[in-house]
């Protein structure tokens, strides 16, 4: 990302606090974010990909379809809890900060975000 694309921008809390951050040309928020579970969900993910390994060789040996549904259903489960995982850390970390510095466009790029996950 090109520096001078990068514009420091300022919103003043209903308290009076002022709190600044930047957004880069596209309006994505260049903060860092906070990830303290990054290496649990990466494990997770590991594991439902192991998981959606053996399901797919379940299929490939044309073992039982219940079998292979439950098996996937397991995977998708461990899927939809990892997104849990990473939607509280978000919600816990980054929307305080937006909601502390009044930026409304993390609280509309979350809706999105959410709506797309509960799919």
């Amino acid at each position: 990302m090109d520096k001078d694309a990068v514009k420091e921008h300022i919103h003043i809390g209903e308290d009076g606090h002022i709190y600044t951050h930047t957004h880069d040309d596209n309006g994505k928020h260049t903060h860092k974010h906070i990830h303290e579970n990054t290496k649990a969900v990466v494990n997770r993910l590991s594991r439902a990909i192991g998981h959606l390994e053996s399901v797919k060789r379940m299929v490939q040996d044309d073992r039982d379809c219940s079998e292979v549904l439950i098996q996937l259903a397991a995977v998708i489960a461990a899927l939809n809890n990892t997104g849990k995982v990473i939607l509280q850390e978000h919600i816990e970390n980054c929307i305080v900060v937006a909601v502390e510095s009044g930026d409304k466009k993390a609280i509309e790029d979350l809706n999105k975000a959410i709506g797309q996950f509960i799919k």
